[in-house]
């Protein structure tokens, strides 16, 4: 397991942190006969509390028990069972370890890493939201016009806290025509009281489709209140990294919408889980991504969004090389006009293992 760093074609800012390039984990694993799988994460102390040295201290504890112990889907799925606290410590460290082994396993099989879980293939379209980070104006803007014009209809933009700024790209998204967009947008965890964070979304004075994470993490009754008194639900991101917390909302499911990104939820086996979970609740579902994904990333969630069938609402990620300097995987599997990834255009991904790299 090693860092993995490629830069920004563009610096991509909001409330919790900037970035202008990866801050990723590379992990390999490598079985007999020289097959090699490769697997991902994206650490986030804002998020999960772990970072690139915390998850590199957590792969040398476990090395020598992985190579003893797993080395089939029973042996990877008893593992993650029989280690369930730690990998809540650790869950971006374990998703770049397990996705390694899944697809080294399923290339050793010869078949795709959803036939290796017992997972339909994956087919047809997937649907991506553009993402607009907390910019200057002048950038906010082109890039708007850019998605616009690239024919997205769905899109989430990073809140500031600054009200002036923030109105500024409510108004530039209504000049380049708000009014088919439907829009998210994600707070980050900037407010405190409930109270504050309603008098700032109202004076923004705009329909959102929902809002992310405008409170602290897990502070559920507070984060009802405001869903309640904007009538607008609630994603769920930084307060949803564990299945048991599900059944916390399961009483008012028509508040909340969960954001299931395969790396804060310690791979993708408890993804797959979280989600047929969240489906059983009637809880909406968004697919997200850590900013910086390359392909690998963006290949283990297609697999999910699949999973979540007609409870996803929304999908995050696939920038490829629109955001990346380069991709790790050749080609980078991204999304297409309208904002939609055909994998018609991808026929690499019907091979073995993720099929990518």
């Amino acid at each position: 397991m090693e860092p993995l760093k490629i830069p920004f074609k563009i610096a991509f800012r909001h409330a919790s942190a900037e970035r202008v390039e990866t801050s990723s984990l590379w992990a390999r694993a490598f079985l007999e006969r020289d097959i090699v799988g490769y697997g991902e994460s994206c650490p986030r102390p804002y998020v999960t509390s772990e970072s690139l040295d915390t998850a590199q201290v957590f792969f040398r504890r476990h090395e020598l028990a992985w190579r003893e112990r797993i080395f089939d889907v029973a042996s990877l799925g008893g593992w993650i069972a029989s280690h369930v606290p730690e990998i809540d410590r650790n869950p971006a460290a374990w998703c770049a370890v397990e996705l390694a082994v899944l697809d080294a396993l399923a290339k050793d099989r010869g078949e795709t890493v959803d036939r290796l879980l017992a997972r339909p293939e994956l087919e047809g379209t997937f649907l991506y939201t553009a993402v607009l980070g907390d910019a200057e104006p002048e950038t906010f803007k082109v890039t708007a016009g850019q998605y616009r014009r690239f024919g997205f209809s769905d899109f989430k933009v990073k809140l500031s806290g600054n009200l002036d700024r923030d109105r500024q790209k409510l108004s530039i998204l209504r000049s380049v025509g708000a009014e088919s967009i439907r829009l998210r947008v994600d707070a980050n965890n900037l407010w405190r009281a409930g109270d504050e964070a309603v008098r700032f979304l109202r004076a923004l004075d705009y329909p959102f489709f929902a809002i992310e994470e405008p409170l602290q993490a897990n502070e559920y009754e507070p984060l009802a209140r405001v869903s309640d008194a904007l009538a607008c639900p609630i994603v769920l991101d930084e307060s949803m990294l564990r299945v048991e917390q599900l059944h916390l909302l399961a009483p008012s499911s028509n508040r909340w919408i969960v954001n299931v990104r395969v790396s804060k939820m310690g791979g993708l086996i408890r993804s797959i889980a979280i989600v047929e979970t969240a489906r059983r609740l009637g809880l909406p579902i968004i697919v997200g991504a850590q900013v910086g994904e390359t392909s690998l990333l963006t290949r283990a969630a297609l697999t999910v969004a699949r999973a979540a069938g007609d409870s996803l609402v929304a999908q995050e990620g696939a920038f490829g090389t629109k955001l990346l300097e380069h991709d790790i995987c050749d080609p980078p599997l991204m999304f297409g006009q309208g904002g939609i990834l055909d994998l018609a255009a991808f026929p690499s991904l019907q091979q073995p293992g993720f099929g990518i790299v």
